[in-house]
């Protein structure tokens, strides 16, 4: 499939066969089970997927692709192809009430984060999503309290989802090759929550706030937003710093701030 690739999609267009072996290898799609592809670009991982379970859907936002995969790789299998932007595509639509859907892509390094969170906010239906990004996002991603790479984002995938570094990938195996390295990442969301959350817009605030200002301690960061008495409340000591706060730290602080927020007059 000749296709040139797009700056302003985002492609790099993955074309290493051992690469592709090893990513289908991590998912062990099988027959039966649902799957969607974010991006499935010239089919590169598409192909094995659909003979793996014989029926798939993929959200691409190139028109110019849809009609190669649909001639290349429509007699392989049920393909359904859907023409749209991945950030409004409502992933949930695909499986009924039931079913879990498992999610796989190679995302666009330029709206890897606003997926992440499209993505999350929609767990609910997903078992699992396999998904090629910027290594140094996956780092963020994974990482622990007190690490240099612990963040904002760690905090708000790992809330909801456990989240595993897989393998890395060079440059050259992607056509045009990224400037970057890539890493492969499988997230499990979490169902039942371990931290359940009761005001999720109000967690992504606090642990947005405790971020921006991370060398300044949680007093600080806070203020205005969390009062000594609720810091007692959740049992956090306010002259720590945002990266030293865990998963289940962040959440019971939100969880009490949202108590004493209902708790207020009307």
């Amino acid at each position: 499939m000749e296709h040139q690739a797009r700056k302003r999609f985002g492609q790099n267009f993955l074309h290493d066969p051992g690469v592709i072996q090893r990513i289908h290898a991590a998912i062990t799609a099988r027959p039966g089970e649902r799957l969607v592809e974010i991006g499935p670009g010239q089919g590169a991982i598409t192909r094995g997927l659909l003979a793996a379970v014989g029926r798939l859907d993929v959200v691409e936002l190139d028109r110019d692709l849809i009609e190669p995969l649909r001639q290349q790789l429509g007699p392989l299998g049920d393909l359904r192809i859907h023409h749209g932007d991945a950030l409004a595509f409502d992933l949930c639509q695909l499986v009924a009430d039931e079913e879990k859907l498992r999610v796989v892509g190679n995302l666009p390094y330029n709206i890897s984060t606003p997926l992440l969170f499209h993505f999350i906010d929609q767990a609910d239906c997903l078992l699992d999503l396999h998904l090629m990004l910027q290594k140094e996002v996956v780092d963020r991603i994974v990482a622990d309290p007190g690490d240099k790479t612990y963040g904002r984002l760690s905090v708000m995938v790992q809330s909801r989802c456990s989240a595993s570094r897989l393998f890395l990938i060079g440059p050259g195996a992607f056509k045009p090759a990224p400037k970057v390295e890539s890493a492969f990442l499988r997230l499990r969301p979490l169902h039942p929550l371990p931290y359940p959350i009761d005001d999720p817009a109000l967690h992504a605030r606090i642990v947005a706030a405790a971020f921006g200002q991370r060398r300044k301690t949680l007093r600080n960061s806070l203020s205005g937003l969390v009062d000594q008495a609720l810091f007692d409340e959740a049992d956090i000591d306010p002259t720590r710093r945002a990266e030293n706060l865990d998963i289940a730290s962040y959440a019971r602080l939100a969880n009490a701030v949202c108590r004493a927020q209902r708790s207020q007059p009307d």
